[in-house]
């Protein structure tokens, strides 16, 4: 199965094309999936989404040499990330979706940053993983089993009130990783195999996508600024 995988919920713009295959059995298992890479394309850059993600799809189209028609799903991060990046990517993946007529999963971003993580872990390991929430706050989620199974999360929070009691190593964002005491791992970003891995299940089963549902964990700036302005003005 050949997949496209946005994730606009950091500052990197990620696109891709992975092709999914099942290694020995249960399709609901993502461990027993194979994803290969086939092309890539990541710009680190938080004000560049809208003018990058499309380009970077048909640039991966073109050097994976395959036609639009041979992509069977899109997979797209839904967060946690900042609004206005994580609507781009949410909408872009629903616009190739529909042009296509194929489904479009969407997975947590954390998941899939933590399913990157499973090569540099042990299976006594617990995991934390953070990216940037601007604010000086960090988004975050707990993993166990090689990063395949979530125990707390995702949340939002300030790094000082988070507690990592238990967790042995960190990934994500590295300017948040540094401030835990903790082993830090290689992944920073999500990638597009951790997308379609973390999407493998539903893939692979035919399950029909759940709706996009972007993780804010907050309210826009833009909405709690005529909140706190309507406060003022006692309504």
């Amino acid at each position: 199965m050949l997949a496209l995988a946005v994730d606009t919920a950091t500052p990197a713009v990620t696109a891709g094309l992975v092709e999914l295959e099942q290694a020995a059995a249960g399709a609901n298992n993502p461990d027993t999936a194979r994803p290969r890479t086939l092309a890539v394309r990541i710009l680190v850059d938080a004000r560049a989404h809208a003018e990058a993600l499309t380009p970077q799809i048909l640039e991966c189209i073109s050097e994976a040499g395959v036609a639009r028609a041979d992509i069977a799903a899109v997979v797209a991060g839904t967060g946690p990330g900042p609004f206005t990046g994580l609507r781009v990517g949410l909408a872009t993946a629903a616009a190739f979706g529909d042009a296509l007529g194929i489904p479009v999963h969407g997975v947590c971003s954390l998941d899939a940053l933590a399913l990157d993580c499973a090569g540099e872990l042990e299976s006594d390991d617990e995991l934390l993983v953070v990216t940037d929430a601007r604010r000086r706050e960090v988004y975050s989620a707990r993993y166990r089993e090689r990063g395949t199974r979530r125990i707390a999360g995702p949340e939002v929070t300030k790094p000082a009130d988070l507690d990592v009691t238990g967790a042995t190593a960190v990934a994500g964002s590295p300017a948040h990783a540094a401030l835990f005491d903790l082993r830090a791992l290689s992944p920073q970003t999500p990638s597009p195999a951790g997308l379609v891995r973390a999407a493998a299940p539903a893939l692979l089963s035919g399950a029909v996508p759940e709706p996009l549902v972007p993780l804010y964990l907050r309210r826009p700036d833009a909405v709690e600024r005529s909140y706190r302005t309507l406060d003022r003005m006692g309504a």
